[in-house]
Protein backbone atom coordinates (compact mmCIF):
# COMPACT_ATOMS: atom_id res chain seq x y z
CA UNK A 1 0.00 0.00 0.00
CA UNK A 2 2.03 3.21 -0.97
CA UNK A 3 2.01 6.14 1.89
CA UNK A 4 2.34 9.67 0.88
CA UNK A 5 6.27 10.00 -0.27
CA UNK A 6 5.76 7.21 -2.55
CA UNK A 7 6.91 4.48 -0.30
CA UNK A 8 5.12 1.75 0.37
CA UNK A 9 3.79 0.64 3.95
CA UNK A 10 4.86 -2.44 5.81
CA UNK A 11 1.70 -5.12 4.64
CA UNK A 12 1.63 -6.70 8.51
CA UNK A 13 2.07 -3.46 10.32
CA UNK A 14 5.03 -1.59 12.14
CA UNK A 15 7.55 -3.70 12.98
CA UNK A 16 10.70 -3.16 15.05
CA UNK A 17 13.82 -4.73 16.50
CA UNK A 18 13.80 -6.70 19.68
CA UNK A 19 17.05 -9.40 20.62
CA UNK A 20 15.75 -12.79 20.13
CA UNK A 21 18.64 -14.10 22.14
CA UNK A 22 17.35 -14.51 25.28
CA UNK A 23 14.05 -16.86 24.11
CA UNK A 24 16.35 -18.29 22.06
CA UNK A 25 17.80 -19.61 24.72
CA UNK A 26 15.44 -20.56 27.12
CA UNK A 27 14.02 -22.49 23.92
CA UNK A 28 17.03 -24.35 23.59
CA UNK A 29 16.95 -25.29 27.16
CA UNK A 30 13.60 -26.25 27.06
CA UNK A 31 13.86 -27.99 24.27
CA UNK A 32 17.06 -30.11 25.88
CA UNK A 33 14.76 -31.44 28.57
CA UNK A 34 12.35 -32.54 26.14
CA UNK A 35 15.08 -34.75 24.62
CA UNK A 36 15.91 -35.73 28.32
CA UNK A 37 12.58 -36.62 28.87
CA UNK A 38 12.28 -38.46 25.20
CA UNK A 39 15.11 -40.55 26.40
CA UNK A 40 13.59 -41.71 29.65
CA UNK A 41 10.28 -42.32 27.41
CA UNK A 42 12.02 -44.18 25.23
CA UNK A 43 13.88 -46.68 27.87
CA UNK A 44 10.25 -47.00 29.84
CA UNK A 45 8.39 -48.09 26.48
CA UNK A 46 11.29 -50.80 25.65
CA UNK A 47 10.38 -51.86 29.15
CA UNK A 48 6.91 -51.91 28.71
CA UNK A 49 7.83 -53.41 25.36
CA UNK A 50 9.92 -56.51 26.68
CA UNK A 51 7.63 -57.58 29.54
CA UNK A 52 4.56 -57.27 26.93
CA UNK A 53 6.94 -59.68 24.35
CA UNK A 54 7.44 -62.30 27.05
CA UNK A 55 3.61 -62.28 27.90
CA UNK A 56 2.62 -63.05 24.39
CA UNK A 57 5.36 -65.44 24.11
CA UNK A 58 3.14 -67.22 26.54
CA UNK A 59 4.78 -66.93 29.46
CA UNK A 60 3.39 -66.04 32.42
CA UNK A 61 3.62 -66.32 36.59
CA UNK A 62 4.08 -63.75 39.30
CA UNK A 63 7.31 -62.44 38.36
CA UNK A 64 6.19 -61.54 34.83
CA UNK A 65 2.92 -59.78 36.08
CA UNK A 66 4.71 -57.65 38.86
CA UNK A 67 7.47 -56.62 35.61
CA UNK A 68 4.23 -55.77 33.62
CA UNK A 69 2.92 -53.66 36.02
CA UNK A 70 5.62 -51.86 37.51
CA UNK A 71 6.73 -51.08 33.52
CA UNK A 72 3.20 -49.88 33.15
CA UNK A 73 3.58 -47.30 35.92
CA UNK A 74 6.83 -46.07 34.88
CA UNK A 75 5.73 -45.48 31.45
CA UNK A 76 2.81 -43.60 32.74
CA UNK A 77 4.53 -41.21 35.12
CA UNK A 78 7.28 -40.56 32.51
CA UNK A 79 4.43 -39.57 30.57
CA UNK A 80 3.38 -36.65 33.01
CA UNK A 81 6.77 -35.34 32.68
CA UNK A 82 6.74 -35.48 28.77
CA UNK A 83 3.33 -33.70 28.73
CA UNK A 84 4.34 -30.92 31.02
CA UNK A 85 7.88 -30.22 29.54
CA UNK A 86 5.89 -30.32 26.29
CA UNK A 87 3.48 -27.91 27.43
CA UNK A 88 6.29 -25.57 28.84
CA UNK A 89 8.00 -25.56 25.57
CA UNK A 90 5.63 -24.82 23.46
CA UNK A 91 4.71 -21.76 25.18
CA UNK A 92 8.19 -20.41 25.30
CA UNK A 93 8.28 -21.67 21.74
CA UNK A 94 5.51 -19.50 20.43
CA UNK A 95 6.73 -16.58 22.09
CA UNK A 96 9.94 -16.97 20.17
CA UNK A 97 8.33 -17.73 17.22
CA UNK A 98 6.50 -14.30 17.12
CA UNK A 99 9.17 -12.66 17.95
CA UNK A 100 11.53 -13.50 15.71
CA UNK A 101 8.52 -13.15 12.68
CA UNK A 102 8.49 -9.57 13.65
CA UNK A 103 12.09 -8.92 13.39
CA UNK A 104 12.05 -10.73 10.24
CA UNK A 105 9.85 -8.09 8.68
CA UNK A 106 11.93 -5.50 10.08
CA UNK A 107 14.74 -6.94 7.75
CA UNK A 108 12.24 -7.39 4.72
CA UNK A 109 8.65 -6.16 5.37
CA UNK A 110 7.55 -8.09 1.99
CA UNK A 111 8.77 -11.64 2.03
CA UNK A 112 6.08 -12.84 4.44
CA UNK A 113 2.92 -14.73 2.68
CA UNK A 114 0.94 -15.40 6.11
CA UNK A 115 -0.10 -12.59 8.70
CA UNK A 116 1.37 -12.98 12.39
CA UNK A 117 -1.69 -14.50 13.75
CA UNK A 118 -0.39 -17.81 12.00
CA UNK A 119 2.59 -18.21 14.07
CA UNK A 120 0.22 -19.17 16.79
CA UNK A 121 -2.80 -20.29 15.30
CA UNK A 122 -0.74 -21.68 12.56
CA UNK A 123 0.38 -24.73 14.81
CA UNK A 124 -3.47 -26.04 16.09
CA UNK A 125 -5.72 -25.13 12.69
CA UNK A 126 -6.02 -28.91 11.39
CA UNK A 127 -4.68 -29.53 7.84
CA UNK A 128 -3.11 -25.61 7.52
CA UNK A 129 -1.03 -27.09 10.45
CA UNK A 130 1.12 -28.78 8.22
CA UNK A 131 2.56 -26.47 5.67
CA UNK A 132 1.87 -22.92 7.32
CA UNK A 133 4.58 -23.29 10.12
CA UNK A 134 7.25 -24.33 7.44
CA UNK A 135 5.79 -21.73 5.32
CA UNK A 136 6.43 -18.98 8.02
CA UNK A 137 9.71 -20.21 9.47
CA UNK A 138 11.45 -20.06 5.98
CA UNK A 139 10.00 -16.86 4.93
CA UNK A 140 11.34 -15.83 8.07
CA UNK A 141 14.97 -17.85 7.72
CA UNK A 142 14.96 -16.17 4.19
CA UNK A 143 14.95 -12.78 5.70
CA UNK A 144 16.92 -13.62 8.13
CA UNK A 145 20.20 -14.33 6.01
CA UNK A 146 22.47 -12.50 5.45
CA UNK A 147 22.51 -9.59 2.53
CA UNK A 148 23.63 -11.25 -0.44
CA UNK A 149 23.86 -14.91 0.25
CA UNK A 150 21.87 -17.50 0.29
CA UNK A 151 21.10 -20.20 3.14
CA UNK A 152 20.06 -23.97 2.27
CA UNK A 153 16.96 -24.94 4.08
CA UNK A 154 17.43 -28.38 4.44
CA UNK A 155 17.72 -27.56 8.60
CA UNK A 156 14.39 -26.52 8.11
CA UNK A 157 13.25 -29.19 6.18
CA UNK A 158 14.46 -32.43 7.95
CA UNK A 159 13.24 -30.83 11.54
CA UNK A 160 10.08 -30.25 9.90
CA UNK A 161 9.80 -33.78 8.53
CA UNK A 162 10.67 -34.99 11.39
CA UNK A 163 8.34 -33.24 13.54
CA UNK A 164 5.50 -34.44 11.00
CA UNK A 165 6.37 -38.25 10.92
CA UNK A 166 6.02 -37.82 14.87
CA UNK A 167 2.58 -35.72 14.87
CA UNK A 168 0.96 -38.56 12.78
CA UNK A 169 2.89 -41.60 14.36
CA UNK A 170 2.44 -40.56 17.83
CA UNK A 171 -1.37 -39.60 17.58
CA UNK A 172 -1.72 -43.31 16.11
CA UNK A 173 0.09 -44.76 18.46
CA UNK A 174 -0.70 -43.81 21.54
CA UNK A 175 -4.58 -43.74 20.48
CA UNK A 176 -3.90 -47.65 19.67
CA UNK A 177 -1.86 -48.33 23.07
CA UNK A 178 -4.82 -46.18 24.83
CA UNK A 179 -7.63 -49.07 23.13
CA UNK A 180 -5.42 -52.15 23.15
CA UNK A 181 -7.25 -54.81 25.16
CA UNK A 182 -4.73 -57.91 24.29
CA UNK A 183 -1.16 -58.63 24.94
CA UNK A 184 -0.75 -58.59 21.30
CA UNK A 185 -2.35 -55.25 20.68
CA UNK A 186 -0.27 -53.86 23.44
CA UNK A 187 2.81 -55.24 22.15
CA UNK A 188 2.28 -53.88 18.45
CA UNK A 189 0.84 -50.47 20.19
CA UNK A 190 3.61 -49.85 22.29
CA UNK A 191 6.38 -50.56 18.99
CA UNK A 192 4.20 -47.54 17.62
CA UNK A 193 5.29 -45.60 20.56
CA UNK A 194 8.19 -45.93 21.37
CA UNK A 195 8.81 -45.00 17.28
CA UNK A 196 6.78 -41.65 18.04
CA UNK A 197 9.55 -41.52 20.90
CA UNK A 198 12.25 -41.72 18.48
CA UNK A 199 11.07 -39.56 15.86
CA UNK A 200 10.21 -36.89 18.58
CA UNK A 201 13.95 -36.56 20.16
CA UNK A 202 15.32 -36.03 16.39
CA UNK A 203 12.86 -33.41 15.66
CA UNK A 204 13.61 -31.83 19.24
CA UNK A 205 17.48 -32.03 18.42
CA UNK A 206 16.40 -30.69 14.63
CA UNK A 207 14.52 -28.01 16.47
CA UNK A 208 17.53 -26.40 18.80
CA UNK A 209 19.66 -26.77 15.80
CA UNK A 210 16.85 -24.36 13.61
CA UNK A 211 16.32 -22.64 17.03
CA UNK A 212 19.88 -21.38 17.83
CA UNK A 213 20.54 -20.85 14.23
CA UNK A 214 17.78 -18.88 13.23
CA UNK A 215 18.45 -16.92 16.32
CA UNK A 216 22.42 -16.10 15.96
CA UNK A 217 21.32 -14.83 11.98
CA UNK A 218 19.05 -12.60 13.42
CA UNK A 219 21.17 -11.35 16.35
CA UNK A 220 23.96 -10.68 13.81
CA UNK A 221 22.02 -9.02 11.20
CA UNK A 222 20.40 -6.53 13.75
CA UNK A 223 23.95 -5.78 14.96
CA UNK A 224 25.34 -5.30 11.64
CA UNK A 225 22.28 -3.32 10.68
CA UNK A 226 19.09 -4.39 8.36
CA UNK A 227 20.01 -2.07 5.52
CA UNK A 228 23.44 -2.12 3.44
CA UNK A 229 26.40 -0.29 5.21
CA UNK A 230 25.79 3.69 5.54
CA UNK A 231 21.85 3.81 5.55
CA UNK A 232 20.87 4.99 8.96
CA UNK A 233 18.84 1.72 10.38
CA UNK A 234 15.20 1.84 10.81
CA UNK A 235 14.61 0.98 14.15
CA UNK A 236 16.59 -0.02 17.42
CA UNK A 237 18.06 -3.09 18.71
CA UNK A 238 16.93 -3.20 21.95
CA UNK A 239 18.16 -6.17 24.91
CA UNK A 240 20.90 -7.48 23.07
CA UNK A 241 23.13 -10.02 25.08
Amino acid sequence: MPVPGGTMAPPHGDAWLRSPVGLGRAVAVLLGVVVVVGLFSIWAGVKVYDVTGTIVTGEAGEAVQRDAVHADSVMAEVGVVQVASLVATVVVYLVWFHRVRINAEVFDPFGHEMGRAWTGWGWFVPVVNLWFPRRIMLNTWDASRPAGTRTSHGLVNAWWVMWTITLFVGRAGFESYRKAETATELYVAVGDVLFADVTGVVAAVLAILVVLRLTRMQNEKALRGPVPPGEPVPAAVRDHR
